[in-house]
């Protein structure tokens, strides 16, 4: 006998503007300045922008594309779109230009709203944007562009301006589509994942949970996960929805403006990708810098190693390793230690924080071996793993067959990984990157991992190059601290007694930067051709193994 109240993202802006009206939101923005406001502002305009939406003649279920930053103004398109029925396609502007083309015509934008930044994108793509209805660029009068290619470009401030900001947030079935994501391909196109209101309600409620993300009204979050991938990991809807005031960063994830953003708005809590970490922590031990108010960061989108996640330590912040991916909204583990785990060893410690973690609430996994049959979960089985839940994706979009489907009910994330009695799960690898030498399999990110602890190296990647005898064998590929050496004898001497000796590289290339994807991930295609690039025309040693 309870009562039918759907599951809407447009409720969780009512909640935030009632019950948090004065909180603020800080924004830096593409423009430069600092921009404040509250959640009682926000929520006025998204409304003036529904009501702008609604004059430019958009229907119930009409795809509005965004190639912004994070910032205020995104976050209005967030509710704007999503609140009035409409469905917000976030778009990632670090992918190919051809691939951003694709996806916004599969996902039949009807209006692009773009941040300065991004107008040469849309330059390059006029002719396929000769349909919208509308391409607004998020920015003011005073700053708006001129463009040959884009004539009757609008501009975002002046299209909400004459708008009421009263609008009645329609109430319909919590499974409509709010929000829109592609996955970030490293072969063929992108796929759309399609979240529905009741999906994006309920992840924001199990991320913010004490062992996910921690959130609270006390909590000053800033999302570096950029809100064009996978909604800033949800945290747009979950920090509203716990009343956190909210620092977005814009344009700049440099160390010296992440270091700067967060000491002057008494950031707590924080989640972003490896990469931009592995920048701020440089820059910080660089300039001898440390954290004031940083309590909590949250790290996903690719493995941590062990080594940033003990830098973040003794700099006195909580780490909480997570993993996701697009079709899971993304956040479905988080590595939160149990109480019987403060008897182990720092080092022991370290190790399952590592991990990717244990099951949110929601979230229901199986690990199944190459006979199909579930794992022993003791933390050295390994098996593909799949999930099933209510944020995890049924199919992609407009897309009518998916390998990753296949099983009935549940979704193949295409790791390969364990899990232990506690349901701590380790990726092992992803089942296209493991290394299958001489029978066995080889995890590439435990390589990279160890790689990363020697002192000489910024970051590494590991490979796999044909052998005639072993059918695969590792290749280690660093970028190196700047005047450190680092050659394939300290290597071999860095690996030993870390590994069993068959598991140590053949051999370590040296470069200058490694290829990254879209999302800030190791790009192995590319890097496997800088391999196979290097052996076309060098015979190597006889493998370590010999």
């Amino acid at each position: 006998m309870m009562m039918n109240s759907p599951l809407l993202v447009s409720t969780i802006l009512r909640h935030a503007a009632t019950y948090h009206g004065t909180t603020e939101i800080v924004s830096k923005t593409v423009e430069g300045p600092i921009h404040r406001y509250t959640y009682a502002d926000l929520s006025k305009r998204s409304q003036k922008l529904a009501n702008a939406l609604k004059r430019l003649g958009l229907e119930f279920g009409d795809r509005v594309g965004t190639l912004a930053w994070n910032g205020y103004r995104h976050l209005e398109l967030y509710y704007g779109v999503s609140g009035s029925g409409l469905v917000c396609h976030t778009i990632n502007p670090r992918l190919f230009r051809e691939q951003i083309g694709y996806i916004i015509e599969h996902a039949g934008d009807s209006v692009i709203f773009a941040d300065l930044t991004f107008l040469p994108i849309l330059e390059a793509l006029a002719d396929r944007l000769s349909g919208m209805k509308a391409i607004v660029m998020m920015t003011d009068e005073a700053h708006m562009p001129k463009s040959e290619a884009l004539p009757n470009l609008a501009c975002y401030e002046t299209l909400i301006a004459g708008e009421s900001d009263e609008y009645d947030w329609p109430v319909f079935d919590e499974n409509t589509a709010s929000g829109l994501c592609y996955t970030s391909a490293t072969t063929g196109d992108p796929k759309g994942v399609l979240y529905s209101h009741r999906s994006s309600v309920l992840h924001a409620m199990s991320s913010s949970m004490p062992d996910v993300l921690g959130l609270s009204a006390n909590d000053v979050l800033s999302p570096i996960v950029p809100m064009f991938h996978v909604n800033a990991w949800g945290v747009p809807f979950s920090g509203p929805m716990a009343g956190a005031k909210l620092v977005m960063p814009g344009p700049n994830l440099d160390g010296a403006s992440l270091h700067a953003l967060f000491e002057a708005e008494g950031v707590t809590c924080t989640a972003g990708v490896p990469t931009v970490w592995l920048g701020l922590l440089d820059w910080m031990d660089a300039h001898g810098q440390r954290f004031t108010s940083l309590k909590r960061v949250a790290i996903g989108g690719s493995a941590s190693p062990p080594i940033m996640i003990s830098r973040f330590h003794n700099m006195g912040v909580k780490v909480r390793h997570a993993w996701g991916m697009t079709e899971t909204s993304p956040i479905g583990l988080a590595a939160c230690l149990m109480p019987k785990h403060q008897s182990l060893t720092p080092e022991q410690r370290l190790m399952l924080e590592a991990k990717q973690g244990r099951p949110v609430y929601g979230m229901e996994f199986r690990v199944d071996g190459a006979d199909g049959k579930p794992i022993t979960r003791d933390g050295k089985a390994f098996g593909a793993m799949m999930v099933r839940g209510p944020w995890v994706a049924a199919g992609y979009y407009n897309t009518s067959e998916s390998a990753a489907h296949e099983v009935p009910g549940w979704f193949n994330t295409g790791d390969v990984v364990t899990m232990d009695e506690d349901g701590f799960v380790q990726i092992v690898d992803r089942t296209k990157d493991v290394v299958k030498s001489g029978g066995e399999w080889i995890s590439s990110i435990e390589l990279e991992n160890i790689a990363q602890a020697h002192p000489a190296v910024k970051e590494a990647a590991v490979v796999a190059k044909p052998d005639a005898r072993w059918g695969e064998r590792p290749v280690l590929v660093v970028v190196l601290k700047p005047g450190e050496s680092f050659g394939r004898h300290e290597m071999v001497e860095h690996y030993t007694g870390r590994i069993s000796k068959w598991s140590i590289p053949d051999d370590v290339i040296i470069v200058d930067e490694l290829p990254h994807t879209a999302t800030g991930k190791l790009l192995k295609t590319a890097i496997r051709d800088i391999v196979l690039k290097e052996y076309a025309s060098v015979t190597p040693d006889d493998s370590i193994i010999g």
